[in-house]
């Protein structure tokens, strides 16, 4: 078992190892996300063939806005990853491929088109982002329309239309 500490996976590193097979461990923050704790993140990438397959679990904490008072709060993230990655071209190689591969529900590949490494500082990235709560509050009891309507909520921006009158008497016959 070879283990990897490393943002940039070479696809010859993965087919050069014990049973094409690399352990790797990420334990960093990602910078365009604002993390409390650093992403940390265990797993296995293993060739198969025509196909790279990278399995593992993450977990970590971030800081979140709340979609109702827009204050921050921190959310755990706790997630298993499996990524398949296709070596060649998709179009290409799918169906000239010896091997058969299962692709289960939900999962998808992504086509390396010839590339020679895998990111996976852009995989966790991806995929801590998919994984944000689709609706980001910070508490059952969250009190953000109390809050908001507490607010000054002009946008100066409109200042403009304040004085504007309308003329409600427009004959539209003309």
């Amino acid at each position: 078992m070879s283990e990897q500490v490393s943002k940039i996976l070479l696809i010859e590193d993965i087919e050069n190892a014990p049973n094409k097979t690399l352990h790797c461990v990420f334990n960093e923050k990602i910078d365009e996300i604002d993390c409390v704790t650093p992403i940390k993140a265990e797993l296995e990438v293993k060739s198969l063939g025509e196909f790279i397959q990278i399995k593992g679990h993450v977990n970590a904490k971030v800081r979140l806005e709340c979609d109702l008072c827009l204050e921050k709060f921190e959310h755990e993230l706790d997630f298993d990853i499996d990524e398949i990655y296709s070596k060649g071209t998709l179009v290409n190689d799918y169906g000239n491929s010896d091997k058969e591969f299962e692709i289960k529900e939900g999962q998808f590949i992504t086509d390396l088109d010839g590339e020679k490494e895998i990111d996976i500082y852009d995989l966790l990235y991806q995929s801590v982002i998919l994984n944000f709560p689709n609706k980001k509050v910070c508490g059952i009891n969250c009190k953000g329309k109390e809050y908001l309507s507490h607010q000054d909520n002009t946008d100066p921006r409109l200042e403009v239309f304040k004085n504007l009158q309308i003329n409600q008497n427009v004959d539209s016959r003309k």
